[in-house]
């Protein structure tokens, strides 16, 4: 049994670690293509205008940045009432167990509601400069 579960937990983090390199092999991938892009507009003679030049470098990272956190607040405040019901459910085992997981409820609740804080915020901070 114990021969198992080391099996298991290596397979997790290979299967972990295959995801951060293809993560990064990606990236790198996409970066070459970006260079190769702009090494061929400036062969062909033609001017590269800043338009053009924040299409192909994608250089709107933080105009995307308040919808990336609008999103997991969504999720994580999604969680925390199905964090309070699983507490209730086990609650009927337990009740030392529910009252754990609507602590952890609370939590998760929070985290998203400063998720959502934080995407206001740096959603006012990009209209300042904009």
């Amino acid at each position: 049994m114990g021969e198992a579960a080391g099996l298991a937990a290596l397979g997790f983090w290979l299967f972990v670690a295959a995801v951060v390199v293809a993560g990064i092999w990606y990236d790198a991938r996409e970066k070459e293509a970006k260079q190769e892009t702009l090494r061929r507009i400036v062969e062909s003679g033609r001017e590269i205008d800043a338009d053009v030049l924040s299409k192909i470098l994608g250089d709107n990272v933080e105009s995307t940045a308040d919808r990336d956190l609008k999103v997991a607040a969504m999720i994580v405040l999604a969680a925390a009432p199905g964090l309070a019901i699983l507490g209730w459910f086990l609650g009927q085992i337990d009740p030392d167990a529910s009252y754990a997981l609507y602590g952890v409820s609370v939590l998760v609740g929070l985290i998203g509601v400063g998720l959502f804080a934080a995407a206001k915020y740096v959603e006012s901070r990009d209209s300042k400069f904009q």
